[in-house]
């Protein structure tokens, strides 16, 4: 098989299985993630197994993407489980079922900076340089745009996301319960991402806001 060509061809440098359950991310139900988190070891169960028959050793058996790391139930000879963004979470995991709102840990602080009276909109300062051009939830069963707004505090307006970007600037189209008197020019707000990894990637620094209030700046690596 390829496996086995690849693992000869590499030799010495051979040190184990990899594997990225990418497909779990269409994934709808609790019962059809752990379906596809066991078949995802499985199939690193099965490589390895053929690597061993072929007399070639596999030290490392590595699994994971956020979804079959947290639904998987047997793990059993598996050394290495990798979890993805379950330290932050995004709306693309809130959608597959992995998380709630609450949950989610990353979020970018913007400034509303003017109004459109005659459609209902506020025009925010962070356009898809600050959220990224990434639209994963737009193929789920609930479209947030380009991130679900909410109050400054965290908590969460329900039914408004940032409908549209430019590079800079983003627009939120206010439904029937809001009034732009609400959100005065200056009024902060968050936004959670649809996809952590992408956001974090457009900005150089973590500001984290610590359990006992006080706000520290962690470094990020940035590039590849």
């Amino acid at each position: 098989s390829k496996l086995l060509t690849i693992a000869k061809i590499l030799g010495v440098h051979f040190t184990g299985l990899m594997t990225h359950a990418g497909g779990s991310y269409a994934c709808n139900t609790e019962q059809e993630l752990k379906n596809f988190a066991k078949q995802e070891c499985d199939a690193v169960r099965i490589a390895r197994d053929n690597l061993k028959t072929a007399g070639i050793h596999c030290a490392i058996s590595s699994v994971g993407s956020t979804p079959t790391a947290h639904f998987g139930e047997d793990f059993s000879d598996i050394s290495e489980v990798r979890a993805g963004v379950y330290t932050t979470f995004d709306l693309v995991m809130k959608n597959i079922g992995v998380c709630d709102f609450s949950h989610i840990a990353m979020s970018v602080v913007t400034t509303v900076i003017g109004h459109n009276k005659e459609k209902n909109w506020l025009l925010i300062d962070s356009g898809w340089m600050a959220l990224s051009r990434d639209r994963g939830t737009a193929g789920q069963n609930r479209d947030f745009g380009y991130g679900q707004v909410c109050k400054i505090d965290g908590s969460v307006l329900d039914g408004l996301c940032v409908n549209s970007t430019s590079q800079e600037h983003g627009v939120i189209e206010l439904s029937d319960a809001y009034q732009l008197e609400d959100f005065p020019v200056g009024h902060q707000l968050r936004i959670m991402p649809n996809h952590a990894c992408a956001t974090a990637a457009m900005h150089p620094v973590y500001h984290v806001l610590m359990s006992d209030g006080s706000h520290n700046t962690w470094q990020r690596i940035t590039g590849w």
